[in-house]
């Protein structure tokens, strides 16, 4: 569906060249949810625009669909962009137009008639729950509301690619749940390609079927998200999947515990899929003669399958600890040793 092949994207300046994307290669299927992540200056900003020649790439090519769209200009270039949709984190709306009139306006550049601008704008307030905020300007909308109508404008043209640029970080993160739900439900019923860029893991563990990490202008790692939650590679990734399995005092309660409790390990347990919902904790305790202290754990849904995260403390003898690690390993779980006195 989209293929980038040695995609490169270099800005001049006074202060000499600044390479922002570095020879990218990717591949993304239809009707995947890809994302993206890094932090600021990663690169992700200029990899997504130049999906719809917003930038043009210094050297490399782009195919979206068939088509080389890096290669296309004019006329044909904005034919090819009525086929890929874009939504902002700014939201970028014309304050000066209603909800309605807001969604309208791709379709009156695209020459479509009255009748059936009214129609289309009809079918995406409802797709998009905006019933009852038709005549409403955006100085009206809640943040969320705002973002949706962004969506809209962005379908109306009924698009094969969706990108999301920082769509959700300008909201709330109860609202961003509701704009990531609102965007599985899009891409499920219309089996719409989704492209998002992030800098939060969260909105990658949601919704997104496989993710590219970028740093410094490098696609640094790919690969499906449960697999990137279970085995991340490159130490940007690790601090990315940071953000969603260690709470702010994880370390703090490490210290704590291990001043308290000089003997004695402290590991972390990985679950996947089905092992998740285990009496694994009352299983390791019946079998083994060891106290069991559970520090922190959270469950993170992905769309691959859950993926469990836990932290415990190893009390009792040291050959108890060992028939209790080997124990583990027997069951398939995960085992990361995090201290050992």
């Amino acid at each position: 569906m989209i293929l980038l092949e040695k995609v490169k994207k270099i800005y001049q300046s006074k202060k000499g060249d600044v390479t922002a994307v570095h020879d990218a290669n990717l591949q993304i299927e239809q009707g995947e949810i890809f994302g993206v992540i890094g932090y600021s200056g990663a690169g992700k900003s200029s990899l997504i625009r130049m999906l719809n020649q917003l930038e043009t790439p210094t050297a490399g090519t782009i195919t979206i669909a068939g088509r080389v769209i890096s290669a296309i200009k004019g006329k044909e270039l904005r034919k090819a962009r009525q086929e890929i949709g874009m939504i902002f984190q700014h939201f970028n709306l014309l304050w000066s137009r209603t909800v309605r009139e807001n969604i309208a306006f791709p379709l009156e550049i695209a020459g479509v008639s009255k009748k059936e601008q009214q129609k289309r704008v009809e079918e995406l307030i409802r797709l998009v729950g905006l019933e009852g905020r038709e005549d409403a300007y955006p100085s009206e909308l809640s943040g969320g509301q705002k973002q949706r109508v962004g969506i809209a404008r962005a379908l109306a043209n009924n698009p094969k690619v969706l990108l999301c640029d920082e769509a959700t970080s300008a909201l709330d993160p109860e609202t961003t749940d509701q704009i990531l739900d609102l965007l599985l439900d899009i891409n499920k019923r219309m089996g719409l390609t989704i492209v998002l860029i992030t800098h939060e893991m969260h909105v990658i563990q949601k919704i997104c079927h496989r993710v590219a990490v970028m740093e410094q202008g490098n696609i640094v790692e790919t690969g499906n998200v449960l697999e990137v939650f279970r085995q991340p590679k490159q130490p940007i990734t690790k601090r990315f999947v940071k953000q969603i399995t260690d709470s702010d005092d994880t370390n703090e309660t490490i210290d704590h515990l291990v001043e308290k409790y000089p003997t004695g390990q402290v590991v972390r347990l990985k679950f996947v899929g089905d092992a998740v919902e285990r009496p694994f904790i009352h299983q390791l305790m019946k079998s083994n003669d060891i106290e069991v202290n559970i520090l922190q754990g959270n469950i993170s849904q992905t769309s691959h399958g859950s993926y469990g995260n836990l932290l415990v403390h190893l009390h009792g003898p040291k050959e108890e600890i060992e028939k209790t690690v080997s124990f583990i390993q027997e069951q398939k779980v995960e085992l990361e040793v995090i201290t050992s006195a």
